[in-house]
């Protein structure tokens, strides 16, 4: 009987230590890539912690990013909306998927992601992860299913090597392609324009129209374009002129409730100077259309934001004001994240 416990004593230190030997090769060929945290941006989403962006996932993840076969007639990817140049937003008033479909909702910019708290315009989505599977099954966009997107990669020897170069073995699933094309965009952090290397005293200074639009833009843009981030990542009603397609509630979608119908996430501002047209379903073509249309007056609607109704509904702006506001959001331009 000793001899037998013994035994397995010995075997299961064997597979105690087997298990921990496999653990450590996989972390030193894929080792984990450090995210290089701004000063003072908001805490990461919790999800990170739980995928944590590796050498190969992240390669991984960016491929799959560009996989035009995730659509239905393989003309698709998550790249045709998000472009790079344009701060992974496509400068089309609304999203344009496969057969020239067009989508509900203009295509916000991918930026930041490991540090927001929602996804989307109306926030449905709370963890990155849980993301890809939404334009993949949506009519509009890449009109597939998972099923038939794993069938076509499958056959890849390229996708096979980097499956296992990620997850130990070359199997491939749904749950390693949203996680891993998470690990990508959990790398794509913009903090380094104009406006940051004034604050981080790197020698660059405001232009006299650039600082006196930072004052005006702290007094009259930042209650709702606050953090770090340039957005609280609140959602709320501000009267932009609403989408004519009976199926957009925004916010209210989500939660059902009445005070959130057509709240919207607050976007943020960073590289904004490149994500044109702005609005849910790029109601503004300009940055000045969209200043000029709180200056005038927005509609009105039992949820409007009170920053707005205790104004009599609008954000007084002056011309001077507007030009200057249009000035200091082009600080917040990253020219080397959108060359990546």
């Amino acid at each position: 009987m000793k001899t037998v416990i013994c035994v397995l004593g010995v075997l299961l230190i064997v597979l105690s230590c087997s298990k921990k030997d496999m653990n450590e090769s996989m972390q030193t060929e894929n080792p984990e890539i450090s995210l290089k945290i701004p000063a003072g941006f908001p805490a990461l989403n919790n999800a990170v912690a739980e995928n944590r962006p590796t050498k190969y996932g992240v390669e991984l993840g960016q491929k799959l990013f560009h996989e035009k076969r995730f659509s239905g007639n393989n003309t698709i990817s998550c790249a045709s909306c998000h472009n790079p140049a344009l701060a992974f937003s496509d400068g089309r008033q609304q999203a344009v998927g496969i057969y020239d479909r067009v989508g509900l909702r203009n295509t916000p910019a991918v930026q930041n992601m490991a540090f927001m708290k929602f996804y989307n315009w109306d926030g449905n989505i709370l963890q990155l992860e849980k993301q890809p599977l939404v334009p993949i099954i949506t009519h509009e966009e890449m009109n597939s299913s998972i099923l038939e997107v794993i069938d076509k990669i499958s056959v890849d020897a390229d996708y096979k090597n980097l499956f296992k170069k990620v997850f130990g073995d070359s199997g491939i699933t749904a749950d390693r392609i949203y996680r891993s094309i998470a690990q990508y965009e959990y790398t794509l952090i913009s903090a380094n324009s104009k406006y940051d290397r004034v604050k981080r005293n790197e020698g660059e200074q405001f232009t006299a129209i650039e600082e006196m639009g930072y004052v005006t833009f702290k007094n009259k843009c930042a209650s709702c374009h606050s953090t770090a981030l340039f957005t609280d990542q609140s959602f709320r009603n501000v009267g932009f002129p609403m989408n004519p397609n009976p199926e957009e509630v925004g916010r209210g979608r989500v939660t059902g409730r009445p005070e959130d119908q057509m709240a919207f996430r607050v976007p943020s501002l960073r590289n904004a100077a490149y994500t044109a047209p702005y609005g849910s379903f790029g109601q503004f073509p300009t940055l000045r259309s969209v200043l000029d249309y709180f200056d005038k007056g927005v509609q009105d609607a039992e949820n409007l934001d009170p920053i707005l109704t205790k104004n009599g509904n609008r954000i007084p702006l002056t011309e001077p004001e507007k030009l200057a506001i249009i000035a200091f959001i082009e600080t917040l331009s990253d020219q080397a994240f959108i060359e990546q």
